[in-house]
């Protein structure tokens, strides 16, 4: 008897115990449905729209790099500058002019500039200048001044740095400033080695009284 009530205890408490497990178990939610027969509509999907992308604005330098110049690869490169040993020719010629017996002393003589008869680009200003220095005290002509030849060419219409060029012209400019001889000079030849050639000129009838020529050195 003690047995029997003993194993109905024991079934009692294993009854108690399983019913509080199945109580503390939640059921599982269950979707409530539209209705019975009713098909379920489905939520419509709205378009996604596209996130406009922004730029990035470039980090600017501190200090900004200048233009990039090009230099002109088309040009033509500059003549080389030749340098020529004018008073070894200038000199003896000059000595020779001094000498010559139809020059009178004492006569105004005009200095022509010297004329580019070459095949290239000489500097005649340098060798006009040597003229007029070894012609400084010769003591048998005087020489019409830079200022007077500036004067007078204005007066006929000419710039300063008008090269007279010809004969005709340069004996046109004597008469103008009162000068009885006028010196004509010329480079001629190959501009490598010219040549310089001087003729004293009579004013009054463009005689040509003395000539002489002379090998021009490059230093």
């Amino acid at each position: 008897m003690i047995k029997t009530i003993g194993r109905y205890a024991l079934l009692t408490t294993l009854a108690v115990l399983l019913a509080g497990c199945i109580s503390d178990q939640q059921p599982a939610p269950v979707d409530q449905a539209g209705g019975a027969g009713t098909p379920q509509q489905p939520t419509p999907v709205q378009p996604q729209q596209p996130v406009p992308e922004v730029p990035s604005v470039p980090t600017l330098p501190q200090q900004q790099p200048g233009p990039i110049e090009h230099q002109d690869q088309t040009g033509q490169p500059a003549p080389r500058e030749r340098h020529f040993d004018w008073n070894s020719a200038v000199q003896p010629m000059v000595g020779k002019m001094l000498q010559a017996s139809g020059a009178n002393a004492g006569s105004v003589l005009l200095v022509d500039s010297v004329n580019n008869r070459t095949n290239g680009s000489i500097n005649t200003g340098e060798a006009t200048g040597v003229v007029r220095n070894a012609l400084a005290n010769n003591g048998k002509f005087t020489l019409v001044t830079e200022q007077q030849l500036a004067v007078a060419k204005q007066q006929l219409g000419l710039s300063p740095q008008d090269s007279l060029g010809t004969r005709s012209k340069a004996i046109g400019i004597a008469r103008n400033v009162g000068a009885q001889y006028v010196l004509y000079s010329s480079a001629t030849g190959n501009v490598n080695a010219p040549a310089l050639q001087m003729q004293l000129m009579l004013v009054q009838t463009g005689e040509i009284i003395w000539s002489g020529k002379g090998a021009v050195q490059q230093h």
